[in-house]
């Protein structure tokens, strides 16, 4: 069976997510995915009991020297570190380490470089990534290929109506978590996706002040930032 799973959201136990699980798991039934990760920044998702139709892979994002690091497929929280400790916490639980959006600051293959090998997957496709430098996803692909690494694909959807906007297709005889680990691990899985909105990073982003309690001048820059994300929309209409 084809199962599509968009492999990077995070909820509102980020501190910049704006989504309950019961809402992720809504928007992304009516985009027709078959399954989410939850990848909140430095937090696991507790175990969840979800329906047999759907399926809920627990994962978490970290700051690392060499970019954000995702953690698929844990089972226990993972505190900070360096990139080489958290690949190795990552995969003491049998879990699967990807690197996200290698290249959405940045076009130099030799930064990475000295980790690909530690790597399982590389995501060639996040829903925000071309938002900052517009070839960030083709690059990230064309790497992936000359590499041989494994392609991953999300949304990195902090509101509900990004979820969906990036997603990898994969093929199992049973929706497993070991099925689906193992077929993630598989060359040339297809991958798809959607460039979000720039005003749901802005969205996004006044979650993260009002969580944090931010005052009037932290405000004024977002409500700058909020107004250039609305205009750059509206250039793409």
């Amino acid at each position: 069976m084809e199962l599509k799973l968009d492999l990077h959201i995070h909820s509102a136990r980020s501190h910049d997510g704006c989504m309950a699980l019961p809402e992720i798991i809504a928007a992304a039934k009516a985009k027709g995915l078959s399954g989410v990760a939850i990848c909140d920044h430095d937090r696991l998702l507790p175990p969840q009991k979800v329906s047999d139709d759907f399926i809920v892979i627990r994962g978490e994002e970290f700051s690392t020297e060499y970019g954000h690091l995702l953690g698929l497929f844990l089972t226990e929280e993972i505190e900070p570190g360096s990139f080489s400790e958290l690949v190795g916490a990552i995969h003491r639980q049998g879990g699967l380490a990807v690197l996200a959006h290698p290249f959405e600051r940045h076009g130099d293959v030799g930064k990475i470089a000295p980790i690909l090998p530690l790597l399982d997957g590389l995501e060639v496709w996040n829903g925000r990534a071309n938002r900052k430098r517009k070839s960030a996803n083709a690059e990230a692909a064309a790497l992936a290929k000359q590499r041989a690494l494994p392609c991953f694909a999300g949304s990195d959807a902090h509101v509900a109506r990004e979820i969906g906007n990036g997603y990898v297709a994969i093929e199992v005889e049973t929706p497993d978590l070991l099925s689906i680990k193992s077929a993630l691990l598989q060359q040339n899985n297809p991958v798809f996706g959607t460039n979000g909105r720039h005003y749901d990073v802005a969205r996004s982003q006044r979650t993260k002040l009002n969580k944090t309690g931010a005052g009037l001048k932290q405000r004024l820059k977002w409500a700058a930032f909020a107004v250039k994300c609305w205009l750059e929309d509206l250039k793409k209409e």
